[in-house]
């Protein structure tokens, strides 16, 4: 997982930005494609993975819906099965015309808070490939919020991809998380 350019302010342009968030219905399928692939750093799955995964997992994704209603962030994330309190986050893309106003870090409160209400959390996974300092920003100011430590572990060593060259993906685990 990477985040696209994860913006963490949380100052006064936090409250006088007109984004709500809110679960990805599939008609957002295309503008998160869209997000994923002009963000320059996320893999950009198939345009179908993002409509399936706005129809199937919205309830541990979100989205932010800028003042016309058009989506200008997400995060795609889901429970793991064999960990029913651990959500794994995908996916982080925030619209370059909404970058620098604490967006990626109010998503990823706001759909822990909404999984933890819903489901019961009591820890958050993702992978970030090494030197992605804006993804290990995001998810380590998200750890320190919540009164969480991070443990991290190589979890794809780069030979395991089988379609080229590809950064180990380090898995980075937060918890137990104090809501």
């Amino acid at each position: 997982m990477t985040a696209a350019q994860a913006d963490l302010r949380t100052d006064s342009t936090e409250k006088t930005d007109p984004v709500s968030i809110e679960r990805p219905v599939v008609a957002d399928g295309a503008a998160l494609w869209r997000l994923a692939k002009d963000s320059g750093t996320l893999d950009v799955n198939s345009s179908y993975s993002y409509l399936l995964w706005c129809r199937d997992f919205a309830a541990t994704s979100a989205v932010a819906r800028g003042a016309d209603g058009e989506p200008v962030g997400f995060i795609t994330g889901y429970v793991r099965p064999d960990r029913p309190g651990t959500l794994l986050v995908w996916q982080v893309a925030v619209d370059a015309g909404h970058r620098g106003r604490g967006l990626a870090a109010r998503l990823l409160d706001a759909l822990a808070a909404r999984v933890a209400a819903e489901s019961g959390l009591t820890a958050l996974e993702t992978t970030i490939a090494p030197g992605n300092t804006a993804s290990e920003r995001l998810f380590a100011s998200f750890a320190a919020r919540h009164g969480a430590r991070v443990e991290r572990e190589v979890l794809f060593r780069t030979a395991e991809f089988p379609d080229g060259p590809h950064d180990p993906e380090v898995l980075h685990r937060i918890g137990p998380l104090n809501h």
